[in-house]
């Protein structure tokens, strides 16, 4: 008897920026985005730099190579954040 077992980790199939939110698509067709600035170099990138995202190791990652900046696409879906919610001015 074989057992399949299906990977339940969100992977990213497309990453974008808009508006310093940054977007992804999950392999379930699903759309998450979260703010640029509950991480640290991404709060402080400048806009050009910050649309630069691409998407690595087979879509669990996210990389800003001039930014130095990785992100877990698992970490980010479950809520693992850099830098708490800015409180509202």
């Amino acid at each position: 008897m074989s057992t399949v077992t299906a990977s339940t980790e969100p992977v990213a199939t497309k990453a974008w920026v808009e508006n310093r939110f940054v977007y992804l698509r999950l392999s379930d067709e699903r759309i998450f985005a979260f703010p640029a600035n509950r991480f640290r170099r991404l709060k402080e990138a400048p806009d050009e730099l910050l649309a630069r995202v691409r998407i690595e190791v087979n879509g669990h990652a996210l990389r800003w190579e001039e930014l130095d900046e990785d992100i877990t696409v698992p970490g980010v879906v479950a809520g693992r954040f850099e830098l708490p919610p800015e409180a509202d001015a």
